[in-house]
């Protein structure tokens, strides 16, 4: 057996032992099992990334799972260049978190619980991007939408919690729907659902139509979007992305690990794997760049006005998630696959940045925080480098990432590639903003807090503060293998996965790229300045623009009344139908009609026919006779 092969099943063996195991004999010791586990994994991974990098590609099926006719199903792996990247964010980062939730999740009573779901997590994600198949893809892909609901609504006790829970996992039902079809018309089209020989194939149904729903539509066409449709469930794009803010309610390390680095992420991977099937389709190309630039933009703006820190947070994911979809719908898969990689650290830094504000403060407002740097100078530190790598600063590993995806729409020569990157150049400026917003209020001018808040303050503990110290450096350096060839670098990360998702073709000169990159740099360091402006130096202006403004204010606030639309349109007559038709007149007079009724009207034809039993001879003798009179009659007749 190859090492590779273990990737997956170490934490699921440690998912096993801790929830067998975990509740009598193994106790506040299961970090042991789940954080061993997931750091195997790392290592191995990091050894199939060697071997990947000496040009070693594996596609080999395990066994066979199922056959029925022709529908036959291996268990098998897929590692190429762009598995390994992904093992390395899942483990690598997962690691880090792991260990960090160590400290933070001390004293809760579900502790061994917690780190039995975080390690059936990491085996469900890595299935999804380890599977050659569509099926794993589809298997994993439930499975970590499942252990999400587990997560989120870990506190259950608390109300909140168990409706967000709830909401993530119906929500993201509507994108699984459409990515099932996606699946069941694949192997329609091609007869199989293993990656190589589909892809193989797709040529060769270019240009063929399809009846659907009464409307005759590109082959092809159809299942990029219905694919898509999974993808806009599972990472949080609109008319989909409701989920995913309140999402927040489950434990901080959750947040960090499923809500920004790896599970939101799949939808990315998943159009990148199957950019193939993509790119004949210009009409499905434009749908992704445009859902997701203009998911990036609406997002940004939502998150300006927030005032809890880890909703902030989560809004400015669905922003970078719509920035990574925007550059695969202009076929720059690398450039998005570069962002994924690493947006995964900066941004689990800024949840786990926040996580030990919350461990230090009990709450999550940021209004009434304020002057924290002097308490938590580590936590002050990593989540400035977070914010400088979120915002696009040049040097930071954002920057690399996010000056590519604007370079590769600007360049893109199609007027939706010029239309997104006005988009997100505007999201270019809202970033930075947003998140110095969120650290000046929080860690800068004087606590706002209680005196009895004040007087517990104090830094998280090493098991906390050095897994964001490791993070800051993969948010300080971690871009810096993907430095452009226009500022002297080879573009490592994008020839290194160009076997896999191709190249995208630009047209623009050097002057162009420095200008693009020159703009980006300027708007990104305007956002930081305006926000130290306007909560350092004038910090009245922001209650005075919210007063002046106050309909765009209670509009961006209240996240555009998506909610509440879902509201009216979706959840009141949802519940009209199931308390006000089918519990009163379908379940109280069909279903109860039905149930009461038959037994009440053999009662009553019991009690007719009781009457008939009256003992005497002679009334049974006449009952026989009328009996044998009808029955001649029947046959005279």
């Amino acid at each position: 057996m190859e090492l590779y092969v273990l990737i997956p099943f170490l934490p699921l063996a440690a998912f096993v032992i801790n929830i067998l195991f975990g509740k009598r004999y193994i106790k506040d010791q299961a970090h042991w099992f789940s954080c061993l586990a997931i750091i195997g994994s790392f290592v191995i991974s990091v050894i199939t990334l060697i071997d990947v990098i000496g040009g070693r590609v594996i596609d080999k099926d395990l066994y066979t799972w199922i056959i029925s006719g022709d529908f036959k199903v291996s268990v098998g792996f897929l590692v190429d260049q762009l598995t390994v990247v992904m093992l390395f964010v899942v483990t690598g980062v997962g690691s880090l978190i792991h260990i960090y939730s160590i400290g933070y999740m001390h004293g809760d009573k579900g502790y061994y619980r917690f780190f039995a779901y975080l390690s059936l997590f990491v085996f469900f994600m890595l299935l999804l991007v380890m599977g050659n198949n569509f099926l794993l893809l589809y298997v994993g892909w439930e499975g970590v939408g499942l252990c999400s609901y587990f997560l989120i609504g870990f506190w259950f006790e608390k109300r909140a919690a168990a409706d967000a829970g709830k909401k993530a996992f119906i929500v993201n039902r509507f994108g699984d729907f459409g990515f099932a079809l996606g699946i069941i018309m694949i192997f329609l089209t091609f007869g199989t659902i293993q990656y190589a020989p589909v892809f193989s194939q797709v040529k060769g149904v270019i240009g063929q139509t399809v009846n659907f729903l009464g409307f005759e539509v590109d082959l092809i066409t159809l299942i990029a979007l219905l694919l898509f449709c999974g993808a806009v469930g599972k990472s949080a794009q609109i008319p989909l992305h409701v989920w995913l803010p309140d999402a927040m309610e489950g434990p901080t390390p959750v947040s960090a690990l499923i809500h920004a680095a790896t599970m939101v992420t799949a939808g990315v991977f998943m159009v990148a794997r199957c950019n193939p099937i993509f790119n004949p389709s210009e009409v499905a190309m434009n749908v992704v760049a445009i859902t997701g630039a203009v998911t990036s933009l609406f997002a940004a703006t939502i998150a300006m006005t927030q005032n809890d820190i880890k909703r902030v947070i989560a809004y400015s994911t669905v922003s970078h998630l719509g920035m990574m979809f925007t550059a695969c719908g202009v076929g720059a898969y690398a450039a998005g696959i570069f962002h994924l990689y690493t947006h995964a650290f900066f941004k689990a830094l800024l949840f786990l940045a926040a996580g030990s504000v919350i461990h230090a403060v009990h709450h999550n407002d940021i209004q009434r925080m304020g002057g924290l740097r002097k308490y938590l100078p580590i936590t002050y530190a990593t989540m400035f480098i977070a914010a400088l790598s979120a915002g696009g600063v040049p040097g930071f590993a954002g920057f690399f990432s996010k000056d590519e995806i604007l370079w590769s729409t600007f360049a893109s020569g199609s007027p939706v590639g010029m239309l997104v990157w006005i988009l997100i150049t505007a999201v270019a400026f809202f970033t930075p903003f947003y998140s110095f917003r969120m650290i000046f209020l929080a860690f800068h001018g004087k606590f706002r807090g209680t005196h009895h808040e004040e007087h517990h303050l104090h830094e998280s503990p090493k098991v906390m503060t050095i897994p964001l110290m490791l993070l800051a450096a993969g948010a300080l350096g971690a871009g810096w293998i993907g430095i452009p060839a226009l500022l002297g670098g080879s573009a490592q990360f994008t020839h290194f996965l160009e076997p896999v998702v191709g190249h995208p073709e630009l047209h623009g000169t050097h002057a162009d790229e420095w200008g693009i990159m020159g703009l980006s740099t300027t708007i990104a360091v305007s956002g930081i300045i305006i926000a130290a402006i306007m909560y350092l130096i004038k910090t009245g202006v922001p209650l005075i623009l919210a007063r002046r403004f106050s309909f765009i204010y209670r509009t961006l606030f209240n996240k555009y009344y998506v909610d509440e639309l879902y509201h009216f349109i979706i959840i009141k007559p949802a519940l009209w139908i199931a308390y006000g038709f089918i519990e009163r007149f379908t379940d109280a007079k069909i279903i109860e009609g039905i149930v009461n009724g038959v037994p009440r009207t053999i009662g009553k034809f019991s009690e007719i026919l009781r009457k008939i039993q009256t003992g005497f001879v002679y009334h049974y003798a006449i009952i026989m006779a009328a009996g044998i009179l009808f029955i001649a009659a029947l046959f005279l007749l």
